[in-house]
C-alpha cells in the first residue's frame, strides 16, 4: 500500500465534452474555441475524421490559451468536404475511429445526412461494439446505412444523398450516444425529432446544441425523459470551456478515499447532474467529499475535495445508473474496501463497453483476494477486504487499467497491468498524476 495522497491536481477535459465540441464546431458557420480540449486518444479520433471531411483544425497558443485548447474552423451544416486521399475505389470516405464507440456512433447520425458516401470503422474493440441501436432509427428517419459484415457492428457504409424525415422515437435503453446520433441526424430532417429513453442520459448534447443555437428541447412525459431537435437552418460557433472530466476525477477520488491519511483537491470538475451519479452514491457510502466553488456556464464545474473515509456498502439500481455507467468499475473497487454489502445492478451495458467490463472487474478483483461475485447485470462486493498485488488483465480498456492502478494503490505487494499505456484513451498524463499526489503508480 502507497502512503497517503496530498495536494492539488487538475484532471483531463471532459471526453463527451470535448467530442461534442468538435463535431459541432465543425458543423457551425464560423471559429469554435475549444478551451481545456482533453488531448486523449478518444477525441484526436474524431478531431481526425473531420479532418478527413475538409475541416481545418488547430491549436492555437498564439491567442495566449492553455495547451490542449484546439480552434475549429466551421464550415456549415452542410459544408462537409471529403479530401480525395481518403476517397476509396467505391467512392467512400474512409473514416477511422479508433477505440472511440462515441465518435462512431454519433458520427453516423451526422454522415447520414450527407450528400457523400461514407465508411465508419474503428479498432478491433469499437468494431465489436453493438449498433443496431443507432442503425434502426436512422434508417426509420430514410437513412441508408449497413454494417458491412452483417453483424450489427461497424465497419458502417452510410449511402449519401437519402432525405432524413423526423420521427419520434422509444429507445429501449437509455444512451447519450442513441439519443445523440438521432438529434445530429434530425438537424438534418423534414421535420422535429423526439426521442424517448427509459432514463435519463446524459444530457451534453442538449445543452451544446442550444449554445450554437439549434431548437433543442428536453423534458418528461408519462415517465419518460424526452429530447427534441427542430430541423436546423445553420449553427453558429460559440466559445466552449470544457470542465474537468469526472470520469477521470473519479479514479483519484477512489483513490483518496481508500488510503489512509490523504486529503486531495481536485480543481474544476464537471458536475453536469447526469453524469454526477458517483458522488451521491459515494456520499451514500460515507464518503467525505466536499464541493467547492461551484460555477456554471453551459456546464456546472466546481473543486472537489477528498478525503480518506471508512466507507459502508450499498445498492445502485435504477436511474441513477446511467449517470455513473462509467465509473461503476472503479465504485467496485472502493466497495471491496467498504463494510459490508454492495450490490451493483441494471448495469447490464458494461458489458459492451471497451470491454466486458463485468467480467474483467470480478475477474482481477477476484485475483486481488476481494469478494465479489458477477451477475447477469453488476456486481456484489462483500468488504472489507485487504487486497493484494496480482497480475491485472486489461483487454486494452483505459478504465479497467485506471481502475486497477487504484486498488493497486491500495493493495499489499505489486501489482502488473498487462497494457498501461491504454489510459492515453480519456488521461494521457495519469500515472503521472498519482505520482505528484504521493502515490506509486504501477
Amino acid at each position: 500500500m502507497t502512503g497517503p495522497l496530498t495536494g492539488e491536481v487538475s484532471v483531463p477535459g471532459d471526453k463527451s465534452i470535448s467530442h461534442r465540441a468538435v463535431m459541432f464546431g465543425a458543423l457551425a458557420k464560423g471559429d469554435t474555441r475549444i478551451r481545456g480540449f482533453l488531448n486523449g486518444a478518444d477525441c484526436l479520433s474524431t478531431i481526425d475524421c473531420f479532418c478527413r471531411l475538409g475541416i481545418e483544425i488547430e491549436s492555437y497558443p498564439s491567442y495566449g490559451s492553455a495547451p490542449g485548447d484546439v480552434l475549429v474552423h466551421g464550415r456549415g451544416l452542410h459544408g462537409l468536404s471529403p479530401s480525395s486521399v481518403y476517397i476509396d475505389h467505391e467512392n467512400c470516405v474512409e473514416l477511422y475511429t479508433g477505440n472511440s464507440g462515441t465518435t462512431t456512433r454519433i458520427m453516423s447520425g451526422i454522415l447520414s445526412a450527407q450528400s457523400f458516401s461514407s465508411i465508419l470503422s474503428g479498432d478491433a474493440s469499437d468494431n465489436r461494439r453493438p449498433m443496431k441501436r443507432v442503425t434502426d432509427p436512422l434508417k426509420e428517419m430514410g437513412a441508408d446505412i449497413s454494417s458491412l459484415n452483417e453483424d450489427g457492428c461497424a465497419p458502417l457504409l452510410i449511402r449519401g444523398n437519402n432525405p432524413l424525415k423526423g420521427i419520434v422515437y422509444s429507445s429501449p435503453v437509455a444512451s447519450a450516444q442513441v439519443k445523440s446520433a438521432i438529434l445530429c441526424a434530425g438537424l438534418y430532417a423534414d421535420g422535429p425529432v423526439k426521442v424517448y429513453e427509459p432514463a435519463l442520459s446524459r444530457d451534453h448534447t442538449e445543452r451544446m446544441l442550444k449554445m450554437f443555437g439549434a431548437y433543442v428541447f428536453q423534458g418528461r412525459e408519462n415517465g419518460r425523459w424526452y429530447a427534441s431537435v427542430k430541423p436546423c437552418g445553420d449553427l453558429y460557433a460559440p466559445q466552449i470551456i470544457v470542465p474537468g472530466d469526472i470520469s477521470s476525477a473519479a479514479f483519484l477520488i477512489a483513490a483518496a478515499l481508500m488510503i489512509k491519511g490523504s486529503d486531495i483537491l481536485i480543481r474544476s470538475v464537471g458536475i453536469n447532474p447526469t453524469r454526477s451519479g458517483i458522488l451521491t452514491v459515494l456520499k451514500e457510502m460515507g464518503a467525505d467529499i466536499t464541493i467547492e466553488n461551484i460555477t456554471s456556464v453551459a456546464e456546472p464545474y466546481a473543486d472537489l475535495r477528498v478525503r480518506y473515509s471508512d466507507l459502508h456498502g450499498t445498492v445502485i439500481e435504477g436511474g441513477i445508473i446511467p449517470s455513473l455507467i462509467d465509473e461503476l468499475l472503479v465504485i467496485a473497487v472502493i466497495a471491496s474496501a467498504a463494510e459490508g454489502a454492495t450490490v451493483i445492478r441494471d448495469a447490464a451495458e458494461l458489458k459492451v463497453k471497451e470491454s466486458d467490463r463485468i467480467a474483467l472487474v470480478t475477474q482481477n478483483l477476484q485475483a486481488m483476494g476481494a469478494d465479489i461475485t458477477a451477475t447477469e447485470d453488476g456486481f456484489v462486493i462483500n468488504g472489507p477486504c485487504r487486497l493484494h498485488g496480482a497480475a491485472i488483465r486489461t483487454d486494452g480498456d483505459h478504465r479497467i487499467a485506471m481502475s486497477f492502478a487504484v486498488a493497486g494503490l491500495a493493495a499489499d505487494g505489486d501489482t502488473v497491468i498487462d497494457a498501461p499505456a491504454c489510459v492515453s484513451v480519456s488521461y494521457p498524463g495519469f500515472y503521472d498524476t498519482i505520482e505528484r499526489l504521493g502515490g506509486e503508480a504501477p
